[in-house]
């Protein structure tokens, strides 16, 4: 599992590591290979800039990160501190007397549900950069729950669907992963706890970069811009 594979007190915030906001589009990145976005290779070169004595003064390339929002650091930790909750209590059987039948994980997939739908909202505020703010937030309220932001609403922005968009990047094995999380997580809310169980956690863990990959792509595809000439 990916986890495994982190270097030494590396946290999950590790999977925005290496990715960059490309300057010629504002597409997602990584330093080494061209924009998937846009094609554009990463400029190597920094500028020069004259001050006011007339000196040169040369400045490094500075590159924006990728990540803009403080909270996909916290939910990101967050289920890192529920996975490791998860392994402490299954090792022990430190389950409260009516939660025997209910997966250690359970939070940890609701986590995880919270953060995708976050991201939902952000591709679709990004999307939609000419939209009023008054009609894209009349939108976002009629529009509330999950399921109408990844077909109706995503269909009006994008004329599409995010399971369509995932399916045609080459991600429908994400697509079907979250589909099933969506359906367990759903049952979880209206009676049945049980429906999360230990294989789903470890599923939600075991697809975690691989979705944040998945996520990226599907940014890339619908927000990022190349410049007006």
């Amino acid at each position: 599992m990916w986890v495994d594979d982190l270097p030494t007190n590396s946290s999950w915030t590790r999977l925005w590591s290496g990715y960059i906001r490309c300057g010629n589009c504002s597409g997602i990145r990584t330093f080494d290979d061209p924009c998937p976005a846009c094609g554009a290779d990463l400029p190597k070169e920094g500028h020069t800039l004259i001050v006011a004595d007339g000196q040169e003064i040369s400045v490094p390339p500075v590159y924006m990160g990728a990540e803009t929002r403080y909270e996909d650091y916290v939910y990101l930790q967050l289920m890192e501190r529920e996975w490791q909750r998860m392994a402490r209590d299954s090792a022990s059987q430190d389950h409260l007397p009516h939660t025997t039948q209910v997966s250690t994980g359970a939070a940890l997939v609701l986590l995880f549900w919270t953060y995708f739908e976050t991201r939902l909202e952000y591709l679709l505020r990004s999307g939609l950069p000419n939209v009023p703010p008054v009609f894209l937030e009349d939108a976002l309220s009629r529009y509330s729950s999950v399921g109408a932001r990844l077909d109706r609403f995503y269909k009006i922005a994008f004329d599409s669907t995010y399971h369509s968009d995932l399916v045609s990047l080459g991600y429908s094995d994400v697509s079907a992963h979250l589909a099933r999380v969506q359906e367990r997580r759903n049952a979880f809310a209206h009676g049945s706890p049980q429906s999360i169980d230990d294989n789903l956690a470890t599923s939600v863990v075991e697809m975690l970069k691989r979705e944040h990959e998945a996520w990226i792509a599907v940014y890339n595809h619908r927000v990022s811009r190349p410049p007006t000439k």
